[in-house]
């Protein structure tokens, strides 16, 4: 059984799954990636903010990661789902989607999260081309624009003072109350954020590009971006299966140190943690893998040091 055990399997062959594989495949270690490919950011048309990648295509970004992978013998990926795992004395049996069941001392989880965008009519259509979530990831590509903001309450107010950064023809859509208190609103009047609290009907444009919001009233606003707050949810339920704690309040797996401590040799990390930029979550994988192989080397030693004692 040893011989054909993995040393580490990682579920996901997104940024922080691939730098992981990369590390250990660099300590020697036989890993199995499994993927289904089907990443957080597909319909993003470039990735920003990662040193000497500024602006690639996620797409080519992760081809790279898995050509840069090749060199690395001990390294195995497939394209196929994960469907089960459990823990099995010290280690783990994992069940994949053709039904084949395959064993590992340590399993790696960093399958990421979905994100649940807003019910809006025409959404779909410019999502990831001029309807985004994150200001810092496209902010700077629509700097001095006519921006709207859809959300209320404190997130919607947080990421209107945040979007200032960018641009200051700022309108935050609330497609009804904003539950804003009046310091919010005197704020926000000083600063020259507009705030339309009228029903939203659906949005508009040519091809991917939005150019106006369209109000169930009539009203029409012109734009030329729309940044939405998300809400996620976990991509896999790998972790529900093995009994791993939840946050109550995001959904998001909770860890110490990579490894979950009720869960011996489990170990998570990226998007399924914590919210990550690109580069954080490549980051997170990178320790995430020196922390698993720690693990594996005290294991080595202990088996080693038990082998030397003399047999009473």
């Amino acid at each position: 059984m040893e011989n054909d055990m993995y040393d580490a399997i990682i579920v996901g062959a997104g940024p922080t799954g691939l730098s992981a594989a990369l590390w250990l495949g660099r300590c020697r270690r036989r890993v199995l990636v499994c993927d289904t490919e089907r990443p957080r950011n597909s319909a993003s048309q470039a990735l920003h903010g990662f040193l000497t990648r500024d602006g690639i295509a996620p797409a080519e970004f992760l081809r790279l990661g898995r050509e840069q992978l090749a060199p690395y013998t001990t390294v195995e990926l497939r394209t196929i789902a994960v469907t089960d795992a459990e823990r099995v004395e010290e280690h783990f049996r994992v069940t994949l989607a053709d039904h084949t069941q395959v064993e590992t001392r340590k399993l790696l989880l960093a399958t990421g999260v979905i994100d649940e965008l807003p019910l809006l009519d025409g959404l779909e259509q410019f999502y990831g081309s001029s309807v985004f979530h994150c200001p810092y990831c496209d902010g700077w590509e629509w700097r001095d624009q006519p921006l709207a903001l859809y959300g209320a309450g404190e997130h919607g107010r947080a990421m209107a003072l945040q979007l200032r950064q960018w641009s200051h023809d700022l309108v935050l859509c609330t497609d009804g109350p904003a539950e804003l208190d009046a310091a919010d609103l005197a704020l926000f009047s000083r600063l020259g954020i507009g705030v339309c609290e009228d029903r939203i009907a659906h949005l508009e444009g040519s091809a991917e590009q939005l150019e106006r919001i369209v109000f169930r009233n009539g009203k029409v606003l012109a734009r030329r971006a729309l940044f939405v707050i998300t809400h996620e949810h976990q991509h896999a339920p790998l972790a529900q299966r093995l009994g791993y704690r939840f946050s109550p309040n995001r959904l998001m797996l909770r860890t110490e140190g990579y490894e979950q401590p009720d869960i011996p040799g489990l170990f998570v990390a990226g998007n399924s943690v914590r919210n990550l930029w690109v580069i954080g979550a490549a980051a997170e994988g990178a320790e995430a893998a020196f922390l698993l192989n720690r693990s594996l080397l005290q294991e080595d030693l202990a088996r080693e040091r038990l082998a030397l004692m003399p047999l009473s």
